[in-house]
């Protein structure tokens, strides 16, 4: 399952786009989350946003 997942997320394509931008808008802590954990998620998300070549502007 952990593949499977790992492949839909890296590929470029228009849907994976979106789908990770929606991550990002949509990105908040969770109560009782450690802020160290929340930090590496963001990062992993920017990576990941990256990776797929997605622009995020000022206005993102």
């Amino acid at each position: 399952m952990g593949k499977r997942l790992e492949t839909l997320y890296t590929t470029k394509s228009l849907a994976n786009r979106l789908v990770l931008k929606q991550h990002l808008f949509t990105f908040c802590i969770n109560e009782g989350e450690l802020l160290r954990d929340h930090i590496s998620q963001f990062i992993t998300l920017l990576n990941d946003l990256k990776y797929v070549e997605v622009k995020i502007d000022d206005e993102d």
